[in-house]
């Protein structure tokens, strides 16, 4: 449950090598939290992490083997989380990879992994996470997204697209999950320099991890539905997405 204060006793990280993800773990967690669980792949980097994260915030820290593609193990994961740390405050879907738009153009089979690891598997997550919740009555959700969902461009168009399906399922959660005291947050950041971006030439208005953890806070407190990072790519957004095809590809080029 959720101290008096509105702070998350129980939290987890889905995802929980994610630049940003940390980043929003190291604003969320407070003296409160008694709990925070790593979900990942790669357990033995997650230990390494969760031993930094143990010793700065002195909570408890745990790194438990998840990978959003096997989709039909989603539901039983939950079900042990709920078995072993009872009800979930806090959860966050930072998982996903960027992909190779080269690799993907060439083969059918990496763009299959874009899709699972970045649309299908964290969708199937959140509908079971979501279900518990409604169970428990109460929780809080934060979905990554990007803004690359909201309109494809041909130099990352698998990983939009994937982008794409994850921000519409969210959409419908959220109304899913409206008066059930659930509440769902999705978070649109712009390109964002870290890890995943290495070597990429940053696009106009780019963030970093820790600026999209602050807007994640403030919304936390506030409860918008949609948060972009930085703000103005709200209003950029609503210029570019309806510009026609031939002057959009010359804006992105």
């Amino acid at each position: 449950m959720k101290t008096s204060t509105g702070e998350f006793q129980t939290i987890v990280l889905f995802g929980g090598l994610s630049e940003i993800g940390l980043a929003i773990l190291d604003r969320c967690v407070t003296p409160a939290t008694t709990t925070v669980v790593l979900a990942c792949r790669n357990v033995d980097a997650g230990a390494d992490v969760a031993t930094a994260l143990h010793n700065s915030k002195n909570c408890d820290v745990q790194v438990v083997y998840w990978d959003a593609s096997h989709l039909k193990d989603h539901d039983r994961w939950v079900a042990q989380f709920m078995t072993d740390h009872g009800d979930i405050d806090l959860a966050v879907m930072a998982a996903g990879v960027l992909g190779d738009q080269d690799q993907c153009d060439a083969d059918p089979n990496a763009v299959a992994d874009v899709l699972l690891s970045n649309s299908a598997g964290p969708s199937v997550m959140l509908s079971a996470v979501a279900q518990q919740m409604r169970v428990q009555a109460h929780g809080r959700i934060v979905v990554l997204s990007s803004v690359a969902a909201i309109r494809m461009r041909a130099a990352n168009a698998t990983y939009g697209a994937s982008k794409a399906g994850l921000d519409a399922f969210a959409q419908g959660l959220q109304e899913r999950l409206h008066a059930s005291g659930v509440e769902l947050v999705i978070v649109r950041p712009g390109f964002v320099r870290g890890r995943m971006t290495q070597g990429l030439p940053p696009a106009p208005f780019s963030t970093t991890p820790e600026h999209v953890a602050d807007a994640v806070w403030r919304s936390l407190q506030a409860a918008p539905a949609v948060v972009w990072v930085p703000g103005i790519l709200r209003w950029v957004f609503a210029v570019l997405r309806i510009l026609p095809s031939p002057i959009w590809r010359r804006v992105v080029k």
